[in-house]
């Protein structure tokens, strides 16, 4: 039976340097254990282990591949240079704003610094007036207005509109509350970005701020807006608060048209899966229906078959809404 593999010292971190490693001690042997990774050349780290993700909970997917985004992140990190920060696509996947990651981990580093040549790094040279960084997750990442701004350069408008509406989307705190200062940017700052000098995708950019809100808490969410939008149909309000005629909340909906009478709710898998969430949607359509609106519930199938647009229009048509 195998001994397990001595301990590393407390110090080296998740990941580290295989030059570190060797000056405190731990022999090339334990480097080559199966109980490290060696992501990049001349970095050890501990295997990625996924956390318990709930497969019917909204947005699974989107936590496992930001926890796999993060983990190779971490790993990357010794390597960078003292003007490098995560860029592009990486750093839109850990600020969670809805991109596929890269083949690889993308950094950029500031002019003037050779930007660094490995497999399975993507790095860019960028001027110092076209980004801003921030600490994040204990790492350098290049700002959430900047990021977006970077993904110009190879996304269309729509994506860039999900980006952006993940950027300024004003959270709510556990008891409902709007918390403006928890959100990752604002409209103004994503103006500034591209603002800021030339860039790749300037004119998409500029496209995409002209749809942007801050109201649309998921990617179906924007997209349902921007065909509903196309499709010549109202604007609704976003995130909005229904309440009855004596001001009691009743809950909150995706999109709600005051004038109709009607809200309209985006249903994920988790809305049938989850027994709580199904009779907490219970109570809340039960208090709609009470108030004299009508709630038109939109599906996966609906979204994919573009019936979604249609299904609003004809209740809006119903309620007198357009």
């Amino acid at each position: 039976m195998s001994r397990p593999p001595r301990p590393l010292p407390p110090g080296l971190g998740e990941a580290f340097r295989v030059a570190d490693a060797l000056a405190l001690g731990v022999t090339p042997t334990r480097l080559r254990s199966a109980t490290l990774e060696a992501p990049f050349r001349g970095i050890r780290t501990a295997p990625f282990i996924a956390d318990d993700v709930d497969e019917d909970a909204p947005f699974a997917r989107d936590r496992r591949v930001r926890e796999r985004t993060l983990h190779a992140a971490r790993a990357y990190a010794p390597l960078l240079a003292p003007s490098g920060f995560f860029a592009g696509r990486t750093a839109a996947v850990l600020w969670g704003l809805y991109t596929p990651p890269p083949d690889g981990i993308e950094v950029a580093v500031f002019a003037g610094t050779r930007a660094p040549r490995r497999v399975g790094v993507l790095a860019r040279t960028v001027l110092p007036t076209l980004a801003t960084v921030r600490l994040h997750e204990g790492l350098r990442v290049a700002s959430p207005a900047t990021t977006w701004a970077m993904l110009g350069a190879e996304s269309d408008v729509r994506t860039l509109v999900v980006a952006g509406d993940a950027a300024v989307r004003i959270p709510r705190d556990r008891w409902g509350i709007l918390r403006a200062d928890a959100a990752l940017a604002t409209v103004a700052e994503l103006q500034a970005a591209v603002d800021a000098g030339r860039r790749a995708g300037a004119a998409r950019l500029r496209a995409a701020l002209a749809s942007i809100v801050t109201g649309a808490a998921s990617p179906p969410e924007t997209l349902h807006r921007l065909d509903c939008a196309a499709a010549g149909l109202p604007a609704p309000l976003l995130d909005a608060e229904v309440r009855n005629d004596a001001g009691r909340l009743l809950g909150v909906s995706e999109f709600a048209y005051p004038s109709a009478r009607l809200a309209v709710e985006l249903e994920g898998d988790h809305h049938r899966t989850s027994a709580r969430q199904w009779h907490r949607d219970i109570e809340k359509y039960r208090a709609y229906a009470e108030a004299g609106w009508e709630v038109v519930r939109i599906t996966a199938a609906d979204r994919r078959t573009g019936r979604d647009v249609e299904v609003v229009r004809r209740a809006l048509a119903r309620r007198g809404g357009l």
